[in-house]
């Protein structure tokens, strides 16, 4: 219950205040985020805030279905780190490094998705060179496969990286565009599939026409 209330006053009051005196929004397509779960935002991957950003994009009653999707390794920091990126941050805690024997490591999000969870995944991995798209890992796809009914939407971040950079602590105030594309339907294989979803987050990195990120 506390940890319900504090997530509330992160995303609800810090957040948004951050998101909207702070940084300053250009969201483009809106209405195509899913309205309920349950549902899976796939984004490029250029800062710390990029979480905090897209989770400010739903209305507050989501909240408690929204799950950003992080490597369980990142988070095994010290004991208040860890409860809060779990509690607070509210995320979904996968194994990047598996070993012979170990359960599936998707497993955690195909039982979020069966409880009609969003889930919010980057599947670049790790944080990349500021609006620079880096190719995306075939996890997406499998989960693709196993929930062809489920809507995966693209989204675009444009100047995250540059208001929080990779290996940075200070934030800059810079207006940031946000890009969402449309529903991308499972193709029947992963090689085809993954190919759209490239194609998808370019068209949607070309929409902006910007000039290149010096």
């Amino acid at each position: 219950m506390v940890s319900s209330l504090l997530r509330f006053l992160f995303y609800g009051v810090f957040i948004r205040l951050l998101v909207l005196i702070v940084l300053g929004l250009n969201v483009r397509h809106r209405e195509r985020l899913p309205d309920n779960g349950p549902a899976i935002i796939v984004a490029n991957h250029n800062s710390h805030l990029d979480t905090m950003v897209l989770m400010s994009l739903f209305p507050l009653r989501l909240l408690p279905k929204l799950r950003p999707v992080a490597a369980l390794d990142y988070f095994l920091g010290s004991r208040l780190f860890s409860w809060f990126t779990l509690n607070i941050v509210g995320i979904l805690p996968i194994k990047r490094i598996v070993s012979r024997g170990d359960a599936n490591p998707l497993a955690p999000c195909h039982e979020a998705l069966a409880k009609g969870e969003v889930l919010i995944i980057f599947p670049e991995g790790s944080r990349g060179e500021p609006e620079k798209l880096q190719s995306f890992k075939s996890g997406i796809a499998r989960l693709a496969e196993s929930h062809p009914a489920v809507p995966i939407i693209p989204v675009f971040l444009h100047g995250l990286g540059k208001a929080l950079p990779k290996g940075e602590a200070l934030l800059v105030p810079f207006f940031c565009d946000i890009f969402v594309g449309e529903r991308l339907v499972w193709t029947g294989d992963r090689r085809s599939y993954m190919r759209a979803l490239d194609q998808r987050m370019t068209q949607l990195a070309d929409e902006g026409d910007f000039p290149a990120w010096e």
